[in-house]
């Protein structure tokens, strides 16, 4: 058997499972697979790097994929839509932000609008912005969220907008996870960590290796690497990142840091370049702990389609 719903059908994909658009994580190769896989790929967007997001789209080649945004900082350059309109783009997914003054637009090119929320209202935001598809984020996601835990705000959001296919993101790594996520309404998730352990991921191998050792507990959400990047967000979306020496340096000492940033900046940066993640950040969530290996990403996606098959019921396109 297999999953067919309004999610399957609206993006005209096999898998109701969407790559989340990790900044420069998710890039053209990852995209690329996913989709290959019956999935939906997205290139990582994230603060709008131009020159990036054409070189990702080339090297995806021919495969059907979409691009996704931070909605706050696509408002500080509005070109870049355009040029990723002009892609003709399956979808275009914005989060964090407004999504109407780009709605209408994105839909007009005739690409997809998916809008990821952390709130009912935001989720009720999405929709009246024309929203095909809304993606409940829960506050176990890696990377920029708020705080509401995804097992409370999925059916929320699914009550509230019950005429726009939800797909759950936050935590969620294996068929259990989809299971999981539709039997509370979603009819599809959006995975970031679990692809970002993939072989296709523009991760640097040493962050790979730290996702697939970490156990659940070991990431933290908060504003300290944000802070070490000077790269401030609006409140109140703070980063889950995986704990090292320098969050439980700092964490606590928010004030302290943002008055010696320059230095820190400097430090963390070079740290970066280096690939000392003992300093820098691995932006990762809670599925962390379900992660034990770094396989090709169209294995991530046939696994986990084939266990949620076996455990859900015929009514939502499972065996059981």
């Amino acid at each position: 058997m297999a999953i067919n719903n309004r999610l399957t059908q609206t993006l005209a994909i096999e898998h109701p499972i969407l790559l989340a658009p990790m900044d420069v994580v998710s890039g053209g190769k990852l995209a690329a697979a996913v989709t290959h896989a019956g999935g939906l790929g997205l290139l990582g967007g994230g603060y709008g790097d131009g020159g990036w997001i054409e070189r990702e789209w080339t090297r995806a080649g021919n495969a059907r994929i979409g691009c996704g945004f931070i909605t706050w900082s696509l408002a500080q350059r509005p070109e870049l839509l355009k040029s990723v309109l002009a892609r003709q783009p399956a979808a275009v997914m914005l989060s964090f932000g407004d999504p109407r003054p780009f709605g209408a637009a994105i839909l007009a090119a005739g690409a997809k609008l998916i809008c990821q929320v952390q709130s009912v209202a935001q989720a009720r935001e999405a929709a009246d912005a024309g929203a095909d598809v809304i993606v409940a984020q829960g506050t176990e996601a890696g990377g920029h969220g708020q705080s509401q835990p995804l097992f409370t705000l999925l059916p929320q959001v699914v009550d509230a907008c019950p005429d726009v296919p939800v797909a759950a993101a936050g935590g969620i790594a294996d068929g259990r996870g989809l299971a999981a996520a539709m039997m509370l309404g979603a009819e599809g998730v959006l995975i970031g960590t679990r692809f970002y352990a993939s072989q296709e991921a523009d991760g640097h191998p040493e962050a790979k290796r730290r996702i697939v050792a970490a156990e659940g507990g070991q990431t933290v959400r908060s504003i300290v690497f944000d802070l070490s990047r000077r790269n401030r967000w609006p409140d109140p979306y703070t980063g889950r990142v995986l704990r090292n020496r320098h969050t439980d340096q700092w964490l606590g000492r928010e004030a302290e840091l943002e008055a010696r940033a320059d230095e820190v900046a400097r430090d963390y940066a070079a740290a970066r370049e280096r690939g000392d993640f003992d300093v820098a950040g691995v932006i990762a969530g809670e599925a962390c702990g379900l992660i034990h290996d770094i396989p090709a990403a169209g294995d991530i996606v046939q696994r986990i389609v084939a266990e949620a098959e076996r455990l859900l019921p015929p009514r939502l396109g499972g065996a059981g």
